[in-house]
């Protein structure tokens, strides 16, 4: 089958290259301008673009597919790739964390006689966490399972009919980025799967969404990455998780800015019966126990301001001073959930 592409980050590139050896020809591929990042803050090309090229598929990057924007220059991106669309032969199109809204004139193309339409990988058990974020809220909510849906778009935000759902389970060890490579394996497969029963038969079951437990996976802010230590233990280790690898839960002992990346909730902690929430009650073989509102977590890999990820009890040795005891701040800033 011939394929137009649209996808941005590695959880797509992935889904691109499963369709690539699958033996389907992706003959355009459409991903976000290049956008500057690293230490350099230098330009660099998506993990979409980065295979496409690979491939010598050809690419478009418009800032908009939205032929009525107000801005000249992205109406003219938007008019162009609008044009390239219609023009180019193809039999369905993969939409994958791509970042940009389709709007209904870009769908009604891929519809069009002869063809199957857009379907879209999306890494939640819909309706539950539609959005830009479903992994992180999920781990972030305490879910304990999630799974992939794959989903015959329509203009609505993922509110489309499935025709595809696996799921799987959310282990207490789970971070996001864990998370990430299994759902980003399991898409990759089902989309695969989609696509040749589309080539075999030509026609998939779609299964509306059902009206109630709708939840939206609002985008991850770093504003959110302050820690609360007032709250539940397990809440904070949920969070903690949540935000491995982005933006990393935050916390401060003094003037120090510490990133806390991997916790969980311990089996056996020292007594908190005195402490406040915040202060750290003492160290196992390579972690650190805290005190929360309800509880205690165990903190087990951070971060020093520039330096590198480690074990929790190596980040804070020598930070305490003699007979005074090392103790977590919350900001009154924290954003809460």
């Amino acid at each position: 089958m011939k394929i137009v592409f649209a996808g941005t980050p590695e959880f797509a590139a992935q889904a691109m290259r499963a369709i690539d050896e699958a033996g389907h020809e992706i003959v355009l591929a459409l991903t976000q301008p290049d956008r500057r990042a690293g230490r350099g803050m230098h330009l660099q090309a998506s993990p979409v673009k980065q295979f496409a090229l690979e491939k010598n598929i050809p690419v478009l990057q418009p800032e908009t597919l939205r032929r009525n924007a107000a801005d000249p220059q992205k109406r003219i991106q938007a008019e162009e790739a609008y044009k390239q669309l219609s023009d180019i032969e193809f039999d369905a199109m993969v939409v994958v964390a791509y970042g940009l809204i389709l709007p209904q004139e870009i769908l009604d193309i891929s519809e069009r006689s002869g063809r199957y339409g857009s379907f879209n990988i999306h890494a939640s058990l819909l309706p539950r966490w539609r959005g830009a974020a479903p992994i992180q809220r999920a781990i972030e909510s305490g879910d304990t399972k999630t799974g992939v849906c794959i989903m015959q778009m329509d203009v609505g935000l993922d509110t489309g009919d499935t025709v595809m759902v696996e799921e799987v389970n959310i282990d207490q060890t789970e971070n996001s980025a864990s998370l990430h490579d299994k759902l980003a394996t399991l898409g990759a497969k089902l989309v695969v799967k989609t696509l040749h029963q589309l080539e075999a038969g030509g026609k998939l079951a779609r299964y509306p969404q059902a009206a109630s437990g709708v939840t939206y996976a609002e985008k991850i802010s770093k504003d959110e990455a302050q820690i609360d230590w007032h709250g539940e233990a397990q809440k904070i280790d949920d969070r903690i998780r949540a935000f491995n690898p982005f933006p990393g839960a935050i916390s401060s002992i003094g003037d120090l800015d510490l990133k806390l990346w991997n916790s969980r909730i311990p089996k056996t902690a020292p007594s908190d019966e005195h402490a406040s929430a915040g202060e750290v009650l003492g160290f196992g073989d390579e972690s650190v126990f805290v005190k929360c509102g309800a509880g205690v977590i165990e903190v087990l890999e951070m971060q020093k301001p520039g330096g590198k990820r480690t074990t929790a009890k190596l980040c804070l040795q020598g930070l305490g001073q003699a007979g005074k005891a090392l103790h977590f701040q919350t900001k009154k800033t924290v954003a809460s959930k």
